[in-house]
């Protein structure tokens, strides 16, 4: 049996409720705008419970768990963001695997999709090794950071538009954390395209009208719409298809394709 996930930050015990009407309580999403490091964004995170639906769902299935992990106890929380904290290459998926990431308490880990992804960072040198399977499982980041605009496992892998806007500041404040090292932002899949650009429109970066639709290999350069804005002057987005089984195993999304959109972030990233 592997051992529990530790909680990031010293977010262990905690038992703060949310009041999903209040956006002013500290466990509200829209609090972690103030977050002054990860490790405090993490903390608050941990204990998010501002979306009634995804808690339900997560508790019930950190509870019954999937027969081949009964005996494994689940993280059932939301789950923070992984990587290098001064990345240049950040990926943005879409939500935690009820048995993958809400299950290890690391995001992209425990599941063919992370197993997909990680495989190829560590083909193209971003990733000490090609498995992803336990939070401490020796893995390490290089360069790049995954994370995703909802932070908790949704029914049927499809968070409703409420919950993707009510979790939006976390991503906003991670990639504002994350720094002005950031050059390249490689979204996985429509829903992660679109949470993403609507992200960098609200901080003032330059966003086309009308927005640029997603296509695997998408290409979009940005600039900062306010020149007095600290940090880099261009922001490049690339679209890829999310590692999903539906796409993967469909041969819709190979392993070459995947390592031709993080070598060409690792280009633009060092450009």
């Amino acid at each position: 049996m592997p051992p529990t996930p530790s909680v990031p930050s010293g977010g262990a015990g905690r038992s703060v409720p949310a009041d999903p009407a209040d956006p002013a309580s500290p466990r509200y999403p829209e609090a972690a705008r103030t977050a002054g490091s990860l490790a405090a964004l993490d903390d608050h995170l941990v204990d998010c419970r501002a979306c009634p639906r995804l808690v339900a769902w997560r508790e019930e299935v950190a509870a019954t768990r999937r027969a081949a992990f009964r005996d494994q106890t689940y993280w059932g929380r939301p789950v923070p963001g992984f990587g290098d904290p001064q990345a240049a290459v950040v990926v943005v998926g879409l939500a935690p695997a009820a048995h993958g990431a809400n299950r290890t308490g690391r995001m992209f880990t425990g599941d063919r999709s992370g197993d997909f992804l990680f495989a190829a960072m560590h083909r193209t040198g971003f990733a000490n090794q090609a498995t992803s399977t336990a939070a401490d499982d020796g893995l390490e980041l290089r360069g790049i950071r995954v994370t995703a605009p909802v932070r908790c496992a949704p029914p049927a892998n499809k968070p409703t538009p409420a919950e993707r806007r009510r979790c939006a500041p976390y991503l906003a404040r991670e990639l504002e954390l994350v720094g002005d090292g950031v050059r390249v932002a490689v979204a996985l899949g429509a829903i992660g395209w679109q949470a993403l650009l609507t992200t960098l429109d609200e901080q003032g970066w330059e966003v086309p009208r009308p927005r640029p639709r997603f296509a695997h290999g998408t290409e979009v350069t940005l600039r900062r719409a306010r020149s007095e804005d600290p940090g880099p002057g261009t922001l490049t987005v690339l679209g890829c298809f999310h590692v999903s089984q539906q796409n993967t195993f469909t041969g819709r999304l190979t392993p070459r394709m995947l390592d031709d959109v993080l070598e060409r972030a690792r280009e633009l990233a060092h450009g």
